[in-house]
């Protein structure tokens, strides 16, 4: 069997026998540069604009204030002193640390792409839940965007977007899209057939149905993508420095290369304590540190 597997396998990587895969890949973005460079280049401009902006206004205040506002707004949304204790002495202890510009950047770059992908994840998630056949045809692609090595399509965003902090957004994007339709579809496909038919029999409309009774069912289960979203944007940090993206990555990184383990210990040790807190603030009303009801 092995003298036969031999000349199959060398006529198999032959050169004219190889499917040039990668070739149309090429292609494929060459194309997308020759004729969408234009949209390619104002989505940059567009998006770096709104992410440094939203920085630099942050930055323009003293660490203090803004760590004040933090933890106010923390306890306006959770009412909970212990939560709002814990996000100001963090983010002093990030300050200290000296990472509180890199933390600042890293929590622009993971608002921005969580938004963006709520924005449209949820109403995917919702078009897939009413109609099965959207969801088949989407489910390979949410395979394929989770599955796929993130340095992969690293690459094809920053040909198309250039060096910054816009093709690491992007990547982000990509990478952390799939949980809020997953889970935006589960939660709305499992509103009991029950209520629906109550709902119908009161006479609503579709519209009605939608907001007043599959959205606030399938909530709690939008707000565990969101949940997920922030952490898999966060989990991204690291490698959309590579392409040139500011915040905590950088450091991280930079003492990677440098085998400096104190600067990789402190930036970890930032970008876990933005996860935890990110975590808390936003994890689902209702949910206590156990995650039971």
């Amino acid at each position: 069997m092995a003298d036969l597997g031999d000349p199959i396998s060398d006529w198999l990587t032959e050169k004219g026998h190889k499917l040039p895969i990668g070739e149309w890949g090429e292609a494929f973005v060459d194309f997308l540069i020759e004729y969408f460079g234009w949209f390619f280049d104002l989505i940059s401009v567009v998006l770096e604009f709104l992410v440094e902006g939203l920085v630099h206004i942050v930055l323009f205040f003293p660490p203090l204030v803004v760590i004040l506002a933090l933890a106010g707004l923390a306890y306006w949304l959770r009412r909970r002193f212990a939560l709002s204790a814990a996000v100001f002495v963090l983010l002093l202890l990030i300050v200290n640390l000296g990472y509180w510009e890199e933390a600042v950047e890293t929590l622009a770059l993971v608002l921005f792409a969580t938004a963006i992908c709520m924005l449209i994840g949820v109403p995917v998630g919702i078009a897939a839940a009413h109609r099965e056949w959207l969801y088949t045809a989407l489910r390979p692609v949410l395979d394929l965007m989770q599955t796929l090595p993130t340095f992969v399509y690293l690459i094809p965003t920053l040909v198309l977007f250039g060096l910054g902090v816009v093709p690491g957004l992007i990547s982000t994007i990509i990478f952390a899209l799939p949980a809020p339709i997953r889970l935006t579809y589960l939660g709305v496909s499992s509103v009991p057939k029950q209520l629906r038919e109550a709902g119908e029999a009161f006479g609503a409309t579709k519209r009605q149905l939608l907001w007043k009774v599959e959205i606030p069912h399938a909530f709690p289960t939008i707000m565990a993508g969101l949940t997920q979203c922030i952490m898999l944007s966060l989990s991204m940090v690291v490698i959309a420095a590579l392409v040139g993206a500011d915040g905590l990555g950088k450091p991280v990184v930079r003492a990677l290369n440098q085998v400096n383990i104190e600067m990789g210990i402190e930036a970890g040790l930032a970008i876990v304590i933005l996860a935890i807190l990110l975590d808390r603030v936003c994890r689902r009303p209702g949910m206590d540190e156990g995650g039971s009801k």
